[in-house]
C-alpha cells in the first residue's frame, strides 16, 4: 500500500485531499528526466519560448484567480484578503521572470591592458546552471513555488519541486498551469515525499543548484550533505526586531506594527515578533497598540473579514501556547490575548517586557504573538536586537533621519525598514537572511541569476 499524505484544512481539520507520497524507487527516474533535460543543449528552451510560456501562465493565473485563493485558503488557512494578495503577487512573480529573461547578458572583458593580451577579446555568457531542486513551505504554497519555479523556467533549468506536505496543492495547481501555457514535459516534475527521499532527491551529484525555503534545521543539515559543487540558497527565519524612538508618527505605525505582527497568525519569516520601544513613549504605545491588535477579528480564513487565521496544525497552536505560558511565569506582563480560541485558533497576544531566557525572546515564535521592550539607550535595544543567531529583515520608527541612519548602520540585518515594518517586500527587491537565518538573495531577478553561472569565451586573432 502506498504512503499518503493528507491535506486538511486548517481552521477545521477537515479532509481536503488525499495525495500519494513517491518511494525512493522513484527517485532515479526523477533525477533521470531532469539531468537528460539539461545534458541535452540542442532541446533546451530557447530564451523566446521561454518568455511566451510564462507570459501565457501569468494570464492563466489571473483567469483562475479565485480558484487559486480558494485552493491557498484551503491548504494553508491564511484569511482570505491575504491569500488574495498572495496570489496577485504570485501572478506579478511570474510576469517578472519572464521580463527577467531579456537581461540575463554576459559582459565584454576588456583586453590590450597588457601586452600579453594583446590580441585577445573576450567575453562572458550566461548559462543554465544546470538541475535545479526546490523544497518549499508551507505559509506561502503559490507565491514560493513561483520563486523557485518560475525562476528556473526563467534561467532554462529543469526543476525538481518539493512542496511543504501540508501544503502541496497550489504548487501542483502551478505546475498545471504550466504545462497548459507550454512548457514542454519534463522541465517541471512536482514530487510529493517523506524527508528521507527528498534528501536522496538533492544530495545526488546530479542536481546543481538547492533553493530551500524552511526550518534553518533542515535546511544547514541539507546544505552540509550537498555533492561537491552543488550551489545552495537556504531560506530561514529571524525574529524581526523593530526599534521605536519617542518622535515616531503614531497613526502610520500602529497599523503597520499590527499588520506586521500578525498577518497570517505570525507565520512569516519576517512577522514582527520584538518590539523595543522608547521608555518615554512605552505606556502611550501599548495602550494604541493593544487596542487596534484587540479589534482583529479571528476566524474562518474564508470570512473575508478575517483578519487572522488558523496556524497550520493544533500542534502549533499547542506550542504558541505553552510559550507564552512559560514567558508569563518567567515574569513576562500579558497586555493582551494569550489565549488558544479553539484547537486551531490562538488569541493575537502582546506580551511586555519578557525574560531575555525565554522562548519567546530567544527564538523564532512563528506565532501571534508580539513581545514589547521598553529601552532607555537605543544602543543598548540594538545590542539586544542583535543577539540572536538569527538576522534577516528588522526595522526603525522615527522622523529623525540621523537616527534612522545609525539604527540601520547598527542593525545587523540584510534589510532595514523605516518607518514600515519587518515584513515589508516586493518581490523584484533583494530577500534573505544573513548568519544562520540564510544563504544567498532571493528575489525574482536575484534568484535566476543563482541559477545561472558564467561562460567565458577567449578568442585570439592577429586582426584584432
Amino acid at each position: 500500500m502506498k504512503n499518503t499524505t493528507k491535506i486538511i484544512f486548517p481552521y477545521d481539520q477537515s479532509l481536503i485531499k488525499e495525495l500519494p507520497l513517491i518511494d525512493k524507487g522513484n527517485v532515479e527516474n526523477i533525477l533521470t528526466t531532469a539531468y537528460n533535460l539539461f545534458i541535452d543543449q540542442q532541446n533546451w528552451i530557447p530564451a523566446f519560448k521561454r518568455i511566451e510560456i510564462l507570459e501565457k501562465a501569468a494570464l492563466i493565473m489571473k483567469d483562475r484567480s479565485e480558484e487559486l485563493i480558494h485552493i491557498a485558503i484551503s491548504e494553508g488557512g491564511k484569511p482570505y484578503k491575504d491569500s488574495k494578495a498572495e496570489i496577485l503577487r504570485a501572478i506579478k512573480g511570474v510576469k517578472l521572470s519572464a521580463e527577467y529573461i531579456s537581461h540575463i547578458k554576459g559582459e565584454q572583458i576588456p583586453m590590450g591592458l597588457t601586452e600579453a593580451s594583446v590580441n585577445i577579446i573576450a567575453f562572458t555568457s550566461k548559462e543554465p546552471i544546470g538541475v535545479v531542486a526546490a523544497i518549499s513551505a508551507f505559509n506561502h504554497p503559490l507565491n514560493l513555488a513561483v520563486h523557485q519555479i518560475a525562476t528556473a523556467v526563467a534561467a532554462g533549468c529543469p526543476v525538481i519541486f518539493k512542496p511543504a506536505s501540508s501544503t502541496p496543492l497550489s504548487g501542483l495547481a502551478l505546475a498545471d498551469i504550466l504545462k497548459e501555457a507550454g512548457l514542454p514535459e519534463g522541465w517541471l516534475q512536482v514530487v510529493l515525499c517523506d524527508n528521507e527521499t527528498a534528501e536522496m532527491l538533492v544530495t545526488d551529484p546530479r542536481v546543481n543548484f538547492l533553493t530551500f525555503i524552511g526550518s534553518a534545521k533542515v535546511g544547514w543539515s541539507l546544505k552540509s550533505k550537498l555533492s561537491p559543487g552543488t550551489r545552495a540558497a537556504l531560506e530561514h527565519g529571524g525574529a524581526a526586531p523593530v526599534i521605536v524612538e519617542s518622535d515616531a508618527d503614531f497613526s502610520e505605525m500602529i497599523p503597520d506594527l499590527v499588520k506586521g505582527g500578525f498577518y497570517h497568525a505570525g507565520q512569516v519569516c519576517v512577522s514582527v515578533q520584538k518590539i523595543y520601544v522608547n521608555q518615554e513613549i512605552v505606556d502611550q504605545f501599548l495602550d494604541q497598540f493593544s487596542e487596534a491588535v484587540q479589534k482583529l477579528i479571528v476566524g474562518n480564513p474564508f470570512d473575508e473579514n478575517t483578519d487572522v487565521g488558523s496556524l497550520i496544525t493544533p500542534k502549533e497552536v499547542n506550542r504558541v501556547e505553552d510559550w507564552v505560558n512559560e514567558a508569563i511565569e518567567e515574569g513576562a506582563k500579558l497586555i493582551t490575548g494569550g489565549e488558544r480560541i479553539s484547537d486551531t485558533t490562538f488569541q493575537p497576544t502582546v506580551l511586555l517586557n519578557p525574560s531575555e531566557d525565554s522562548k519567546v525572546s530567544k527564538h523564532e515564535i512563528f506565532g501571534p504573538v508580539v513581545c514589547i521592550y521598553p529601552f532607555s539607550s537605543r544602543e543598548e535595544a540594538i545590542k539586544k536586537a542583535n543577539a540572536l543567531e538569527v538576522h534577516f529583515q528588522s526595522a526603525v520608527f522615527t522622523k529623525n533621519i540621523d537616527v534612522a541612519l545609525d539604527a540601520t548602520k547598527k542593525l545587523n540585518a540584510t534589510a532595514v525598514m523605516v518607518n514600515d515594518n519587518t515584513a515589508f517586500r516586493v518581490d523584484w527587491m533583494p530577500f534573505g537572511g544573513r548568519d544562520a537565518s540564510g544563504l544567498g538573495m532571493g528575489g525574482i531577478s536575484y534568484t535566476i541569476n543563482e541559477m545561472t553561472r558564467e561562460k567565458l569565451m577567449v578568442f585570439k586573432s592577429k586582426s584584432l
